[in-house]
């Protein structure tokens, strides 16, 4: 078990070296030691029949919206190891097509008629894939327009042959470059793809630096494919201009830009970017870059090794009206283990969302398939357990907790740690609605970083479009002293290795605030230490925890409400439980002591609130540990 702990630590270290290098995680020499403990019982908020549940959805996301493109207001976006393995458990098999047959997708139609979980925004035609029309009765054959199901045989026939680095290799002269070299080399935006003839506009990145693989890049214009080529004049190269005159002519692109006039119809922002390997970057309205999002994790935190598909060509639909204000773009993925057909609906709003439509086609079976994965930054946030560096900021952080929604209708919040060793902790589930990594504090002075503007970044809400069955949500937490690196990882992995053809379609939003996710009282602080309370010490070997609930029907409790904790501590017990409303700040507290069953063991924690047996809150659900020995 020992050796096998190492081995699993020694496998992400290395992993995030390279995510590092190519816009991803960070290295952190730390060892590991992966714990495992028991699963633990889920206190549900009591969900609402499914159809009830879609009917007040649809209603709710319509008006939402509504508010939010009214509320907001205009501003211009700046671009720019013991750890422990632990199944929290929740619960229609995994989707997968026979070798040879039309590939299924894993919808799972709901008692309304429809498929669950139809993004909240997005119009139908954002949504349909991409179909071909019939060829005339009479005549010479037409030829029929590219579309997603050009991608997916694509992919198919790639999967087929063995894997091959498609990529040139790049020259020595762009490899050696270092990071502030490499940002010399600027894109001229009089040369952007459908400049002045649509709402959304592309540029593209330069080849070099840690970006050193080719990738093909395609406009796609009434159905037909028009590949874009290299040409350095598109460039700017600042103080290395004599690299220009001695580059290939066949060098191409690194990944590309969309922009489209996000905040102000006098500009046109960044809105969406696609660079290094399979990730990419989203932006609502009023936000700055800050976690990301990648089409796939193979072997993330396990003893394989991680291993890191690549978006190796992209199809850019050209929009049909000027003011279109959809996109689509097609990619294709591949790596060692398998390849992958991709369609990216982008819808730009107040909550940007992205419609994905995957299907994958694995060329030997995958032990762990992470699906939607999220990464981001936590350094350290508000709880003062945390606060072990010297820095004038209250928080630094891209994300300050993993949202869920499991399939039985149930809203956690797990808050983020830094910790001093790596950490994996997986949430057991069937049929999630949804998952994310959200940045719920957006008060500036819990940062007081105007150049960073922490409280601008984008929360990422995952929300899967049809059943992907048995599995969980996967959290992976890496030490760092340095905010430059991510270590936050967050993705669904299926409970079976995949070997067969498989389809995962999911909508991704980016947003600063939302009431739908989630719809009730919410977790809006959360702090732990051995600080003693009305004169009670926590004693030796005990913890105390303290969480603030705010939001739905709590905003509106007189403190005399009997609003009642419900705490489940597995590995140990909770008790001196204190519930009172701050009159301050109207925002409701819980109290408790944590003691553990062993001191050296971490103990599983949930917490909600309730009134007269009601479920107020989502629940609270962390993992302390008492003591370092």
């Amino acid at each position: 078990m020992v050796l096998r702990q190492c081995l699993i630590a020694a496998a992400v270290l290395a992993a995030l070296y390279i995510a590092n290098a190519i816009g991803g995680f960070i290295d952190l020499p730390v060892p590991a030691v992966l714990r495992f403990h028991p699963k633990v019982v889920r206190a549900v908020l009591q969900p609402a029949p499914r159809s009830a549940q879609l009917a007040r959805a649809a209603a709710q996301n319509s008006a939402a919206n509504s508010a939010a493109e009214t509320d907001h207001t205009s501003a211009a976006a700046d671009s720019a190891a013991s750890g422990s393995l632990t199944e929290h458990s929740s619960s229609a098999p995994q989707s997968a097509a026979q070798p040879g047959a039309p590939l299924q997708s894993a919808s799972v139609p709901d008692s309304s008629g429809g498929a669950f979980g139809a993004p909240p925004f997005l119009a139908e035609s954002a949504l349909a894939p991409n179909t071909t029309a019939p060829a005339p009765a009479t005549g010479p054959a037409v030829p029929q327009p590219f579309g997603y199901a050009d991608v997916v045989k694509l992919a198919r026939e790639r999967a087929a042959q063995p894997y091959e680095n498609r990529s040139p290799k790049l020259p020595p002269n762009l490899a050696h470059l270092t990071y502030d070299q490499y940002q010399e080399i600027r894109f001229r935006p009089r040369f952007a793809l459908w400049r002045n003839q649509a709402l959304f506009e592309v540029q593209f990145f330069h080849r070099g630096f840690n970006f050193d693989r080719r990738v093909d890049i395609s406009e796609v214009v009434a159905g037909v494919v028009h590949p874009i080529h290299y040409s350095a004049s598109w460039f700017d190269f600042g103080k290395l201009s004599a690299l220009a005159r001695h580059l290939p002519l066949h060098l191409g692109f690194a990944g590309f830009r969309v922009h489209y006039p996000l905040q102000t119809p006098a500009y046109k922002d960044e809105l969406i970017v696609f660079l290094g390997a399979s990730y990419f970057r989203v932006l609502g309205r009023n936000e700055v870059y800050g976690q990301s999002a990648r089409g796939l994790a193979i072997n993330t935190a396990s003893t394989k090794g991680e291993e890191f598909p690549w978006f190796t060509d992209f199809w850019l639909v050209k929009p049909q009206a000027a003011e279109q204000r959809t996109l689509r773009i097609y990619a294709l993925l591949d790596s060692q283990s398998l390849t992958g057909a991709y369609q990216f609906d982008v819808l730009p709003g107040n909550i940007t969302q992205v419609t994905v439509t995957s299907e994958l086609f694995p060329r030997r079976k995958i032990a762990k398939l992470g699906v939607a994965p999220l990464t981001s930054m936590f350094l350290y946030g508000g709880d003062p357990s945390g606060h072990r560096f010297d820095d004038y900021r209250p928080q630094v952080h891209d994300s300050d907790g993993l949202q869920m929604e499991t399939g039985g209708g149930e809203w956690l919040w797990r808050p983020l740690h830094n910790p001093r060793v790596l950490e994996v902790n997986r949430f057991m589930d069937e049929h999630p609605r949804g998952f994310g990594l959200s940045q719920r504090d957006r008060d500036f002075n819990h940062y007081e970083d105007n150049e960073s503007q922490f409280e601008r970044r984008p929360s990422y809400w995952i929300q899967p479009l049809e059943n992907w069955g048995k599995g969980g949500v996967e959290l992976v937490e890496i030490p760092t002293d340095e905010e430059i690196h991510d270590n936050i990882d967050a993705y669904w992995v299926p409970s079976q290795p995949i070997d067969k053809p498989v389809r995962f379609d999911y909508v991704l939003s980016a947003y600063l605030a939302s009431p739908l996710w989630p719809p009730g009282g919410r977790v809006i602080a959360t702090r732990s230490g051995n600080f003693a309370l009305n004169g009670n010490k926590t004693g030796d070997d005990a913890r105390r925890v303290m969480i603030d609930y705010a939001g739905g029907d709590l905003d509106g409790l007189d403190g005399a409400q009997p609003v009642r904790a419900s705490i489940t501590a597995n590995g140990g017990r909770a008790d001196q439980i204190t519930v009172q409303r701050l009159a301050e700040t109207g925002t409701w507290r819980v109290t408790f002591r944590v003691v553990p069953a062993d001191p050296k063991q971490p103990v599983d924690l949930r917490c909600y609130l309730t009134l007269y047996g009601e479920a107020l809150t989502e629940t609270w659900t962390d993992q302390i540990t008492t003591s370092q020995g």
